[in-house]
């Protein structure tokens, strides 16, 4: 089940960037055109078929301009949408709406297009025991509102930050001078709940990564067959991530080589937006 992320999290990010939008002197369009008072009532349209992601960022830039919005959701997080679907019927001051339009699309769209993507790689590797993961290529700022899309999508979070576990990845293993120095080093500082994962891009450096004993491995930019192999030798006893430019179409033999995660950049910094409009629903 989808857990909405609460407001506290999300009003910084949209306040933010409705700043970014107002500017020095507010709407000056909307503000010349519509008179104060007027209502008016508009829909929040899909123009393409996928996933919706971002409904609270919406609401919170509506409702930010003016407290008075109402918000009914009629297709929420998580939920499938093709062309014409209406997803919510916004209704309340008419400057406030046509103020918000923007920021609040920006970041539908957006997460929308993340929740859609990531759909597709979950589909795609659907019957096999892989689940589909994010990384930390994420546009600064969204990171928690991206990851939190790609969960709405099907998908899971791999790390949030730094101090989420402990990566090796091939410079730390190149400047610890390899990786049994790396992983006692990090052992050294890691804290009883912290998780070691490496990265491998060879099955020699697998073996000696499984020698030590850590959480995870990272078998990168590996071919299936390879993935296959180095699944076997792992056996088990760590978790097994494949990485490194998986698309839907390579995505069903990566995941038919057994590792339990697939993890993908592209699904939070590459991502197409899901094209929504605001409609007026006279």
């Amino acid at each position: 089940m989808l857990v909405a992320l609460p407001d506290l999290m999300l009003e910084p990010i949209v306040r933010a960037t409705l700043l970014e939008d107002l500017g020095r002197a507010g709407d000056i369009t909307t503000d010349a055109i519509v008179p104060a008072g007027h209502r008016t009532r508009l829909q929040l349209v899909a123009r393409q078929e996928g996933i919706v992601a971002g409904l609270d960022l919406a609401r919170i830039a509506f409702r930010l301009m003016d407290a008075g919005t109402l918000m009914e959701v009629h297709r929420p997080d998580g939920g499938r949408v093709v062309p014409g679907t209406a997803i919510a019927t916004l209704e309340g001051p008419t400057r406030g709406l046509l103020t918000a339009e923007r920021t609040a699309l920006n970041l539908l769209c957006r997460l929308s297009g993340i929740a859609t993507a990531t759909a597709g790689l979950v589909a795609a590797v659907a019957g096999h025991r892989a689940q589909i993961v994010c990384t930390r290529k994420t546009t600064p700022g969204l990171r928690a509102v991206e990851k939190y899309a790609v969960r709405a999508g099907g998908g899971g979070n791999h790390r949030f930050g730094l101090d989420d576990a402990i990566l090796i990845k091939d410079n730390h293993v190149a400047i610890a001078g390899g990786i049994q120095p790396a992983v006692e080093r990090a052992r050294q500082h890691a804290g009883h709940m912290v998780k070691i994962e490496v990265e491998v891009d060879t099955l020699d450096q697998l073996r000696a990564a499984m020698a030590l004993g850590v959480d995870a491995v990272l078998l990168d930019n590996m071919a299936p067959a390879m993935l296959a192999e180095g699944v076997a030798i792992v056996g088990g006893r760590a978790i097994t991530e494949a990485s490194g430019r998986i698309t839907a179409d390579t995505a069903p033999a990566i995941a038919a080589a057994g590792v339990d995660l697939i993890s993908c950049g592209w699904i939070t910094h590459s991502a197409p937006i899901l094209d929504i409009g605001f409609d007026y629903a006279a």
